[in-house]
Formats: structure tokens, C-alpha cells, sequence
């Protein structure tokens, strides 16, 4: 990786950010993240990044990062500036999906998600289960690994779009050793062990969307010199296969905190898609940073 984290004032300073996603408009959920960020750093005499994630070109536009940005400020959230945006840094996430690939470590995929779907499927009506990853969703199918570089290429050059996955089973035994992280955060704490292998063979890069979060996350947090990462239990999880990718990629290891998340009325995730809770609305029927605060419990 040839990037490195900016020299300033203060660089040997626990360094926090809050990293999201300009394709909709910021939640409680999201305030809840922000703010604890904000204070964490604020105990810890850290530094607090904003990194807006929009890897998905589509989704992600200027007009929803503007209203972000607005949010953070009318909630008070110091952070600092430049404000780093994945989309400016697509080669660093292709050097490190290159370096996998050179290590052996990722072959492309073909199926799309109807097939994915189709296949598992027809495995269960015959008595099944399929496997599936932490958040419930269908391993994907790994006979794929098998293709000889040549089957590859010939596929690669007909396919209308492909993704570049994760051979998780080699990865594993390419690192041989088992994996953890420490853990500050509203569930379970302390060194917990990382299970990378429950998520099957993850995408890394899509044609349709360049990296994908699993790759760009990991790569950034080691560019902005990330020591401490504060999200939503949701991504609980996803910190195995964040640990895997910085073992194989000799990135450092941050210390984890995954907080309570702020459900709706029917105990679902809010969502930023759905409009639930949105600050702007909020703000709009009146209220004040101060109460956005209460109705997060800060």
C-alpha cells in the first residue's frame, strides 16, 4: 500500500471517524455513531475523521453528502477537514485487490444473485440447509475456485459482469493462525475471536461498483491511520473478515467499539432507504441537537 496517513499535529493521538454513506439521509441510528465518536475522541484527547463511503456511484450523490455534511454540523460534530471520500481513492483499493491477487487469493465469480439464489434454492427443496453468513444470507457456491486460468479468461472476456471474490478457505491457511481483536463495546468485550470462514467467500472488487466495503473499509482505516473504530453492532460480525484482510494486507489493528443500534417501533434497524427518524425531518418538526441527544441516550 503506498498511501500513509497524513503527518499533523497531534498524529501519535487515538485517531476515531464516522464513515457514512451518502445514499440516503442521516438516521438517529446515525447520530447515535457520530456522536459517540465525538465524545470518545473528546475523552480520549483523540482526533476525530469524517470519511464519506461512496463506493456506489449510483446511490451516492453530492446532493445527499451536502445534506450530510449539514447534519454533522447542525449536531455539533467537531470533525476534521479535508473530509476523505472513497470515491477519490479507487487505485489504492485496486493495489491491494492486485496484491491478493498476486498472493493467489481471489478468483472471479459469475453467478449473479438470481443464480446464487436459484441454486440454493433447488439444494434445500431437496433437504438442504445451505449454508449461510452471520447476517443470514446464502454462502456462495465455491466450485468457481476450481477454474483453471485459462476457463477464467475465456469467461472473464464473455461475461457481461463478474466480481472478484475471496478464496477464504486459502486465505486461512495461508495465515495460519487464528485471529482476534479487542473489543470496548456494548456486547460481548475484551479479545474476541474472529471466524472470517462464517462468511464464505466474500466479494472484494464488482464490476459494477468498484472495491466493495469489506475492501475499501480495511484499506482506508489503515490510510487515515485509524486506532479506533466506533459502529453499530450490525457490523459486529464483519470484523472477522476486516481482521483477515488486515493480516493478509500487514495492515494495523485498531481497537474495536460496536454500539447499541437504535431500532423502529417494529424492532427493525432504522434505514436510511426508508427515511426512518431522518435528522432533516427532525429538524424540520423543530428539534434541537440537544434533543436529538436525549432520544439517543447521550
Amino acid at each position: 500500500m503506498t498511501e500513509r496517513p497524513r503527518q499533523t499535529e497531534g498524529q501519535n493521538a487515538p485517531v476515531f471517524r464516522f464513515a457514512p454513506s451518502p445514499n440516503g439521509r442521516l438516521h438517529l441510528g446515525h447520530a447515535l455513531s457520530a456522536l459517540l465518536n465525538a465524545e470518545m475522541a473528546e475523552k480520549m484527547g483523540g482526533r476525530l475523521l469524517l470519511r464519506i463511503e461512496d463506493i456506489d456511484l449510483t446511490r451516492c450523490t453530492p446532493e445527499l453528502e451536502a445534506a450530510v455534511l449539514d447534519d454533522l454540523t447542525w449536531l455539533g460534530i467537531p470533525f476534521e477537514r479535508p473530509v476523505r471520500r472513497q470515491s477519490e481513492h479507487f487505485p489504492l483499493y485496486r493495489e491491494a485487490l492486485d496484491r491478493l491477487k498476486a498472493m493467489g487469493l481471489v478468483y472471479p465469480a459469475f453467478l449473479s444473485r438470481g443464480e446464487v439464489k436459484a441454486r440454493v434454492s433447488a439444494f434445500e427443496r431437496e433437504g438442504g440447509p445451505w449454508p449461510r453468513d452471520p447476517d443470514g444470507a446464502p454462502l456462495y457456491p465455491t466450485e468457481e475456485r476450481a477454474l483453471s486460468e485459462s476457463e477464467r479468461a475465456e469467461r472473464m472476456a464473455t461475461a457481461e459482469r463478474y466480481a472478484w471474490r475471496l478464496d477464504i478457505d486459502k486465505a486461512q491457511r495461508l495465515i495460519g493462525e487464528r485471529l482476534s481483536w479487542q473489543e470496548t463495546g456494548d456486547g460481548q468485550r475484551g479479545e474476541i475471536a474472529a471466524d472470517p470462514g462464517a462468511w464464505g467467500d466474500v466479494v472484494l472488487w464488482r464490476s459494477d461498483a468498484p472495491s466493495s466495503y469489506h475492501l475499501a473499509v480495511t484499506v482506508d482505516d489503515a490510510a487515515q491511520g485509524v486506532t479506533h473504530v466506533v459502529r453499530g453492532l450490525d457490523l459486529f460480525h464483519a470484523t472477522s473478515v476486516h481482521r483477515l484482510l488486515q493480516r493478509l494486507l500487514d495492515l494495523p489493528q485498531p481497537v474495536y467499539h460496536h454500539h447499541r443500534l437504535i431500532l423502529g417501533p417494529d424492532g427493525r434497524k432504522l434505514s436510511k432507504s426508508l427515511g426512518d427518524t431522518a435528522l432533516s425531518a427532525l429538524r424540520a418538526e423543530g428539534r434541537t441537537p440537544s434533543d436529538i441527544r436525549a432520544m439517543v441516550g447521550i
